[in-house]
């Protein structure tokens, strides 16, 4: 049944339905006409038990004149007298009662219906109406012949317009449906056509607000994603390669000047320490590629805690003291008292360490740590006195592989900014950067604070 078409399936579904609504309809009608013709023909047996027994009383309990006691059109009648003999009879009938006794002692009590398969003189099934009249019962019948050959007649029309209207119904359910999948075929075509070419085109969207017109858009709106995805994946594809080809290079260039002959003890160190240098920078950048990686799949692992802000800054400073003494800068720390965040300590430490590398690798002067309490949120700066970002990086900055001018000569993957962000948005918040007053740059990330409510990746 799976792989019977949509149409057909709709076809099939609305036939079966309304197969069901013209037999309930059918056996309505049926019964409805069989009960009014019923209710017709005792009717016509009262009315007739009624005039039979005014013109018996009228006529007394042995009338001559036949006609006066029975229409032309009547079937039977009788007057049965008190002592349950025949004092009426219409021709044809006999002279024999059409009650027997019991029945002859119910009708001496009220108004009683019997049927009869045949009875003296017919053939046919009959219905009879048997009523007291003073000291006297008479009795009416009239055959169900005209109800039986209605009910043929009404039965055969059934019979035979239930299945045309079926069919009818049935062609016309086909049409609409093949009408209304008219643009979930055209989407289809158009879809098999942009997974075969790749052109960048939609699929047709039907004019309306229709349910197929909001799916035409949905899925134009999924592929308008899609091909972005794909073009960031190509390029961080593309920039990943480009970055691992470079220690890679280095890292073999160390080991065959290593492997030459006639090299010093010194001149080996070197290589190897050139090599294992290349070595952790491979490393650094296989780990911060896993994490982005993480990070796009929503798994990203975030084990918050409350952390007080400023020891949370004097750390990451701490890592960074010598190095930041090589190149003559200073590191300063301002925690304010009593700022809390709940956060992964391993995560907000890593995306600390990558401003501050920031800013020491691209920035100038001292670089200041310091937190910003906003109830809900709690912003972590790290801040400059250096060129700024470049312009070239507007709205770009944190992206993956992202670089300025200056940058690419200060060493680098371009990948910190981005793992900040990564792990702004796995504590539900976001992270970002923008010129100093007076000069340099402010980058930040954003953490729950301590009495916030912690959602992932929200």
């Amino acid at each position: 049944m799976s792989r019977v078409p949509i149409r057909v399936r709709l076809t099939l579904a609305f036939t079966a339905v309304m197969a069901l609504v013209l037999v309930a309809v059918g056996l309505f009608v049926y019964s409805r006409v069989s009960s009014d013709l019923d209710d017709a023909l005792d009717t016509s047996l009262r009315t007739r038990a009624d005039d039979l027994a005014a013109a018996a009383a009228t006529l007394g309990g042995a009338p001559s004149d036949q006609d006066l006691l029975v229409a032309r059109d009547e079937s039977v009648a009788q007057v049965i007298g008190p002592d349950g003999g025949v004092r009426y009879t219409s021709p044809g009938v006999g002279r024999a009662p059409l009650l027997d006794g019991g029945e002859l002692a119910r009708a001496r009590r009220g108004p009683l219906f019997v049927e009869r398969d045949s009875v003296s003189g017919f053939d046919e099934r009959i219905r009879l109406l048997a009523r007291p009249a003073e000291d006297r019962v008479v009795v009416v019948g009239a055959t169900r012949e005209d109800r039986e050959e209605a009910l043929s007649s009404l039965a055969s029309v059934l019979l035979v317009g239930g299945p045309i209207a079926l069919l009818l119904a049935a062609l016309a359910a086909y049409g609409v449906a093949t009408a209304a999948l008219r643009p979930v075929t055209a989407m289809r075509r158009e879809a098999a056509e942009i997974s075969r070419l790749g052109s960048g085109r939609r699929l047709p969207v039907a004019p309306g607000g229709d349910e197929l017109a909001q799916l035409g858009g949905t899925l134009n709106e999924m592929l308008g994603r899609l091909e972005l995805s794909a073009e960031r994946e190509r390029g961080f594809v593309a920039s990943a390669s480009h970055e691992l080809r470079t220690p890679l290079a280095l890292l073999k260039a160390e080991l065959e000047l290593a492997l030459r002959e006639g090299r010093t003890a010194d001149e080996l160190r070197e290589a190897v320490a050139s090599a294992a240098g290349e070595s952790d920078r491979l490393v650094q950048l296989a780990e911060d590629l896993l994490v982005l990686a993480r990070a796009e799949e929503d798994r990203l692992p975030v084990r918050p805690e409350r952390l007080e802000a400023g020891e949370l800054l004097a750390t990451t400073a701490r890592r960074f003291e010598a190095r930041a003494a090589q190149s003559g800068r200073e590191l300063r720390v301002e925690p304010p008292d009593g700022v809390a965040v709940r956060a992964d300590r391993l995560r907000a430490e890593q995306a600390l360490a990558n401003l501050v590398d920031n800013a020491l690798r691209h920035g100038e002067g001292t670089v200041e740590l310091t937190a910003e309490d906003a109830g809900e949120v709690v912003r972590l700066h790290v801040l400059d006195r250096g060129p700024g970002f470049d312009p070239a990086l507007d709205g770009r900055a944190f992206e993956r592989f992202t670089r300025g001018d200056r940058g690419r000569s200060r060493g680098g993957t371009g990948l910190g900014l981005a793992i900040v962000e990564a792990i702004a948005a796995s504590h539900g918040r976001r992270a970002g950067a923008g010129p100093r007053d007076g000069g340099g740059a402010d980058v930040w990330i954003e953490l729950p604070g301590s009495h916030a409510a912690f959602i992932q990746g929200a």
